[in-house]
């Protein structure tokens, strides 16, 4: 392999990273900004990754970090870092399709975990005192009213101490108020289930570019080698 196609592997391999970082420094911002804008999250505590938030957020970090390193490699011609950089970025793309295997293999019993804690929530909120709990409530308030729905499965969950966040008016001034019929476990998973979609479209994006950079980097790795070459 001559010197000009180890710098055509060079610059793709640079470009290739450059961008893959730039995608992960963008999940992260938006894992971040939807982090601290989502009234869901203290809704359903025991199945953390279900959050695309979460997700978005550790994903983004763990991609910046291994696409700096290859940027830094490619550039600098360094066989450490290459070697650390294709390990790394194989032992990555190994957890994204676990993860990927895991959320197809228990959907069902992540929505299992959703509507129970739902359910624990809303108990939590009908037992509390006015002043207690006052962020899961507002947070539960702020579903109903998004949604446009009632409790989990129905106002029934409330066993008639059902709050103003699920009546249809505003102002709900009524002695008999009308409430949405609609649970709202079931809009939830829909809003989720969308969140996932483009989640997952991104993540296939950086999948396909994360192959690519590995391809890459094991023709330049042995270029290196037989030079005796990148460790400087």
């Amino acid at each position: 392999m001559n010197r000009s196609h180890v710098n055509c592997l060079k610059s793709m391999l640079v470009i290739l990273n450059c961008l893959c970082w730039l995608c992960g420094a963008f999940v992260v911002a938006f894992g971040e900004f939807q982090m601290m804008h989502s009234k869901f999250a203290p809704l359903v505590t025991t199945f953390w990754p279900i959050y695309p938030s979460n997700t978005l957020a550790v994903a983004g970090t763990l991609v910046t970090c291994v696409c700096y390193l290859g940027v830094l490699g490619g550039m600098r011609e360094n066989r450490c870092m290459l070697i650390s950089f294709f390990v790394l970025l194989f032992i990555l793309m190994l957890v994204e399709l676990a993860m990927a295997c895991l959320f197809l293999v228990y959907s069902r019993e992540i929505d299992t975990y959703f509507e129970r804690d739902m359910m624990r929530s809303l108990e939590i909120y009908r037992q509390s005192s006015p002043e207690s709990n006052q962020t899961l409530k507002n947070d539960f308030d702020a579903v109903q009213q998004l949604f446009r729905c009632c409790g989990v499965h129905g106002a029934a969950d409330w066993k008639g101490s059902v709050p103003i966040s699920c009546c249809t008016i505003d102002p709900c001034n009524s002695v008999i108020a009308p409430n949405w019929e609609e649970g709202c476990v079931n809009k939830l998973k829909e809003w989720f289930a969308r969140n996932y979609l483009s989640t997952g479209a991104g993540v296939v994006t950086m999948f396909i570019i994360q192959f690519v950079c590995l391809s890459i980097t094991v023709p330049l790795f042995c270029h290196f080698s037989r030079h005796g070459l990148g460790y400087h």
